[in-house]
């Protein structure tokens, strides 16, 4: 095993969700393993219960496989395809793996014909963060005060922005928000957007589900971070009882972390010593 970094005491995190006020099912799916930095987050869709069959098999392998991955990539190294840190390399194609058996379950499946799910993970190491989605659950970042949007929805409306024919306001007005342009186990394939930023201590990550953003502003987000963010576990809470309190159309999730230490990996003997006692 050459990963030689444990982010456990590093960071602390809080997984909820509830199905909201309307949905008699909750489609959300949430998974970590904290030890080797990892988070996820899936939001299912499809007739009877076949999004929640999508979020959990998007969950699953995506855990699994990373879990396995990062055990043979050692600090440091890049892609040299891509140029990204391999981590989001063994990210990205275990997503893409959770695509493959999810499209191949609905196709021999008839109960899950048409299933997909939305997914948005996070990975952790040496100081920095891989981030990959697809679809418009998302990732936020407050640090310093300052929340920030990490992730851009696969959405209709996005799309619509940014090509500049409606501003965000217009386009809120006017059409679905929940119309997703990509999902997991749609198609046979699926590109996978990735991203790498730098984490300091103290930044706190938020990933949701589209039931949160959909009922709660973002500077009401904000502010029920900064009103409870010294309790991680009521931070979530009280966010996933704002968007019921505000109608609660949606399932609801939550998985937020906060880093409380460096945790950049050390090779060798000496590195394993300063990360038992850092």
């Amino acid at each position: 095993m050459r990963r030689d970094l444990n982010l456990k005491g590093k960071i602390e995190f809080v997984a909820i969700t509830d199905p909201g006020r309307v949905r008699e099912h909750n489609e959300d799916a949430l998974g970590h393993d904290i030890a080797c930095g990892l988070l996820v987050l899936a939001d299912g869709m499809g007739g009877y219960n076949a999004g929640e069959v999508a979020s959990g098999i998007a969950v699953k392998t995506t855990v699994d496989m990373v879990r396995h991955g990062v055990q043979n990539e050692s600090r440091g190294a890049q892609d040299p395809t891509t140029g990204f840190m391999r981590q989001s390399i063994v990210l990205r194609d275990a997503i893409l793996r959770a695509n493959k058996i999810i499209h191949q379950t609905a196709k021999s499946q008839p109960n899950c014909d048409g299933m997909g799910t939305t997914i948005v993970a996070c990975l952790f190491y040496d100081n920095r963060v891989s981030v990959a989605h697809v679809g418009d659950s998302r990732l936020y970042r407050l640090r310093a005060g300052v929340l920030e949007q990490l992730t851009q929805d696969h959405s209709l409306l996005q799309e619509l922005v940014e090509r500049g024919l409606y501003s965000r306001e217009e386009a809120e007005r006017s059409l679905s928000r929940n119309y997703v342009t990509r999902a997991l186990g749609v198609e046979p394939t699926i590109e996978v957007t990735i991203t790498e930023h730098a984490v300091q201590p103290g930044d706190l990550f938020v990933l949701c589900s589209d039931g949160l953003p959909d009922m709660v502003e973002d500077d009401d987000i904000l502010l029920t971070i900064r009103t409870f963010q010294s309790d991680l576990e009521l931070t979530g809470r009280q966010l996933v009882q704002l968007s019921n309190d505000n109608g609660g159309k949606d399932n609801v999730s939550v998985l937020m972390a906060r880093v409380l230490k460096p945790f950049r990996a050390n090779p060798g003997l000496l590195g394993k010593v300063a990360n038992l006692f850092g």
